[in-house]
């Protein structure tokens, strides 16, 4: 019968895991850039909102 190698399991197990924890971290990346990218149009109309803010304070008080 034949033993079981243990350590080259646990091994295989944890360099698949690490594999797969970059790979996202990758995919998180590159969503990132892709959302930074897509997100500077939309970062104006905050600015707007911005504006409107303290005439809201000017009116309470």
């Amino acid at each position: 019968m034949v033993n079981r190698n243990y350590k080259f399991e646990k091994r295989q197990k944890d360099l698949a895991k690490q594999k797969k924890k970059e790979e996202k971290m990758q995919r998180k990346m590159t969503r990132k850039q892709s959302d930074d990218q897509d997100g500077q149009p939309d970062n104006d109309p905050g600015d707007d909102s911005d504006e409107q803010a303290p005439a809201d304070k000017d009116e309470e008080s």
